[in-house]
């Protein structure tokens, strides 16, 4: 029996209903470079067509600036499935994406210095 709420996909004994990767149609390569980090966000753009009950759930996540990894989270759905269907979106003019934003760089001396700290203390 579904839990309320959950829609026809999911069971409160067996779990999912549909595989992960059948939501993306056995795609696990998006067609364009997603980061866990990336922010996604609808651009009010209605897609062309049918896409499917999870792109119809991810755009309406996206309404406002999102990552990758929070919407993946929300779908309960692998990122390399929701990248799958985020880029289908993106493809379609239904979302726009961005990279996000590190105020750090990988060889600040200090970060380093703090990790290795850290890492000492655990030892």
């Amino acid at each position: 029996m579904a839990a309320a709420g959950d829609g026809p996909w999911l069971d409160d004994a067996a779990g999912r209903l549909v595989r992960p990767f059948t939501v993306s149609n056995g795609r696990t390569e998006p067609s364009i470079a997603l980061d866990l980090m990336s922010q996604v966000m609808a651009t009010g753009v209605t897609p062309l067509g049918y896409l499917g009950p999870e792109h119809a759930q991810a755009l309406d996540l996206c309404r406002a600036p999102v990552s990758v990894a929070e919407v993946a989270a929300q779908l309960k759905l692998p990122a390399v499935v929701t990248k799958v269907l985020l880029s289908d979106l993106v493809d379609c003019g239904a979302l726009t994406t961005k990279p996000p934003v590190h105020h750090h760089t990988p060889t600040d001396r200090s970060l380093l210095e703090a990790v290795l700290d850290g890492l000492r203390r655990q030892l």
